[in-house]
């Protein structure tokens, strides 16, 4: 089609096929000009009584926004004027312009390409720019060495001083503008002024604030943003090289990722005694994903393969706690008494005891149970064995720390029956009680340590046993199996994507 836009350019030339409409318009022009009492110009080179009939010219002027768009006729090839919409077209730009002296035929480029008829008035592009609507837009700014907030506010924000005090004022963390980093970025929106709309930053990858400016009172309004992420599942794999936590790290996890991963294997594994170079491990991590940086990441299954042990855990989702693929917590249960029968407690727990040797105060910190040389001494609870040795008053001794963090000793023993450095389960045998020492009598002093502090073995709380049951290990077993499978797919990187979900606290921030 021809396009007349503002009696100055002819911009639009396309190939239309509708030559019916053509018709119609040029009759109906033709029609339109016979009742203006003019005659349109042929097409051999104009007619005079263009020049003549001036109000026959402003009636068909006043015809024209009629017919400011015409079709091209039917071609093969390039797009190619219709001979009668050019001359059309001509004429109404020409009435438009009072070019009438100096108009031209259109023989010389009808059967050409469309040229644009520029004009020293106003072009196209500032015709399309006058009217174009202001639309405000995010732009981001990254912090420079040097760069203060209250100058960026002056030179990029169009803010005064005072004003941009006023919106430090507004943040409930004025650190987030006033403590930056170099590198870090905000994004601001200005008006067509050059003046501050909105300003966007934030804190950490998951909490900001975004600030809008209010006119009318010269006040800004704060609202919180939160950002939700992807949770995703990353699987990581290894072989032990040196220190277990070096090895660990060369796998991709992220220092908070390592502290958790030996957090939960330290419950079984002793790392300078257990593993060897050449132990291969797995690790399947979840963490929600936002700008393509891990956050809040879990540990949700790990599987150890090494010389001296094998261990598979699983993270139940009913509980947040780890098992074994049977049900079994790594936390296990923690025995009364270190031995089986009963023996009768002859010197309980006591701050203020009398000492029965030196007859002084002195604090007893264990449990004394009367019983006969060489009765078999048991570990209440899973753990390592850190000392065996023999002392003046203490006598032949051994001390074990078991996997929840307590530690427990055995004093006046007459033969230890472990070495430092022995893994040790509950129930099993570790030596046999005595006379030894500074004792006034065959016995067994035991002593539980809770935080490096000693406490009523008879009555401090101690953890119970942790195994699923029933339908609770029904539903946890249908969970570790897939777990499992992933850990021994081989597919390091991420294996599953889900649906974003609510955005937790950040406590990699």
């Amino acid at each position: 089609m021809v396009t007349v836009l503002g009696a100055q350019q002819i911009f639009t030339a396309i190939d239309s096929r509708d030559d019916a409409r053509l018709t119609t318009q040029l009759i109906s022009l033709e029609e339109s000009a016979d009742a203006a009492g003019v005659a349109l110009p042929d097409a051999q080179g104009g007619d005079d009584a263009w020049h003549r009939d001036t109000p026959a010219q402003d009636r068909l002027l006043a015809l024209a926004p009629r017919y400011e768009t015409l079709p091209l006729a039917s071609a093969e090839g390039p797009a190619r004027l219709h001979p009668e919409a050019l001359r059309v077209a001509l004429t109404l730009t020409a009435l438009r312009q009072g070019e009438w002296e100096t108009a031209t035929s259109y023989d010389d480029f009808s059967d050409g390409p469309l040229a644009l008829f520029d004009s020293e008035h106003i072009y196209l592009d500032e015709e399309i720019a006058a009217d174009e609507i202001f639309e405000p837009r995010w732009e981001t700014y990254t912090v420079q060495q040097g760069d203060t907030f209250a100058v960026l506010a002056q030179s990029h924000l169009g803010m005064g001083y005072s004003e941009a005090l006023r919106l430090l004022e507004a943040l409930p963390d004025q650190n987030v503008l006033a403590r930056w980093r170099v590198g870090s970025s905000f994004d601001y929106m200005l008006d067509e002024g050059g003046q501050l709309l909105a300003l966007r930053v934030m804190k950490n990858a998951r909490h900001g604030y975004l600030i809008e400016r209010d006119d009318e009172d010269l006040t800004f309004a704060v609202a919180d943003i939160e950002r939700a992420g992807e949770a995703t599942q990353r699987l990581f794999a290894g072989s032990v090289s040196g220190s277990f936590a070096r090895s660990a790290q060369a796998t991709g996890l992220n220092a908070r990722e390592v502290a958790q991963l030996t957090n939960v294997l330290s419950r079984k594994l002793d790392f300078r005694r257990d593993t060897r170079r050449g132990d291969r491990f797995q690790v399947l991590v979840e963490s929600d994903m936002i700008d393509g940086q891990p956050l809040d990441s879990r540990i949700l299954a790990v599987q150890y393969e090494g010389a001296r042990m094998d261990l598979a855990v699983f993270r139940n989702s009913a509980d947040e706690r780890f098992y074994t693929a049977d049900g079994r917590g790594l936390d296990p249960a923690f025995e009364r008494y270190p031995f089986n029968g009963s023996y009768r407690l002859s010197s309980g727990f006591n701050l203020r005891r009398t000492h029965p040797v030196t007859g002084r105060v002195s604090p007893h910190h264990g449990t004394d149970f009367a019983m006969p040389s060489g009765t078999p001494v048991i570990a209440p609870a899973d753990g390592r064995v850190e000392k065996v040795g023999n002392h003046p008053a203490a006598g032949r001794f051994v001390v074990i720390r078991h996997d929840n963090g307590y530690r427990t000793r055995y004093l006046h023993l007459s033969q230890p029956q472990v070495s430092r450095g022995d893994r040790v389960g509950m129930g099993e045998q570790i030596a046999l009680s005595g006379n030894t020492g500074r004792s006034t009598g065959p016995h067994l002093h035991y002593e539980v340590i809770v935080n490096n502090q000693p406490v009523d073995a008879m009555r401090v709380e101690l953890p119970e046993s942790q195994r699923l049951e029933g339908d609770a290990l029904a539903a946890f077993q249908r969970e570790s199996e897939l777990l499992l499978a992933r850990l021994e797919s081989g597919e390091t990187g991420t294996v599953l994507a889900s649906t974003p979900r609510e955005a937790r606290p950040d406590s990699d921030s």
